[in-house]
């Protein structure tokens, strides 16, 4: 992995895993069940305390959840701020709910970079040839695996193509 530079090469992938539409009512509704147990446990309590707490703090953990980023540029692979060189990318196998779930069982290797969001079924699963990093291969979560497995292919091809010419 190289340093966190922003990267100035236009993007072949572009995806953003955001939450499903259903998690925003379901976590503010959670939040609101929850601010109202308080103030009926707690009778002493402000009726209003509750929900101008919890409310805000169940969007303030929701937010973060559905701004992971995928790209693929010229020379990297980014998923939010981790960064790979396109150039140690040996092969990239685009998987769905059950080979992303076999990917990460029981046999899954330990030094293994994961981003898995468990609402996103398929996965890509991006395996490295670089001697200096003990990680074995990435697993990313994303709603379109092929289409990302091919543009991690073409960019990691064109990146050993010119390497080998030069």
């Amino acid at each position: 992995m190289t340093p966190e530079t922003p990267a100035r090469t236009s993007a072949a992938h572009l995806e953003r895993l955001g939450l499903p539409w259903w998690s925003w009512p379901t976590g503010l509704l959670t939040a609101a069940i929850l601010a109202t147990e308080l103030v009926i446990g707690l009778p002493a309590l402000p009726a209003w305390l509750p929900y101008a707490v919890l409310l805000p703090l169940a969007v303030a953990l929701l937010v973060p959840l559905g701004r992971l980023r995928v790209a693929v540029t010229d020379d990297e692979f980014q998923v939010d701020d981790a960064r790979l060189p396109v150039s140690v990318i040996s092969d990239v196998v685009a998987l769905d709910a059950a080979g992303k779930r076999e990917a990460l069982g029981v046999g899954a290797h330990p030094l293994a970079f994961v981003v898995q969001r468990p609402w996103i079924g398929p996965a890509v699963q991006v395996l490295l040839d670089d001697p200096e990093d003990p990680t074995p291969y990435w697993v990313i979560s994303t709603r379109r695996p092929v289409e990302l497995a091919t543009a991690l292919l073409a960019v990691s091809s064109r990146e050993r193509a010119s390497r080998a010419s030069s």
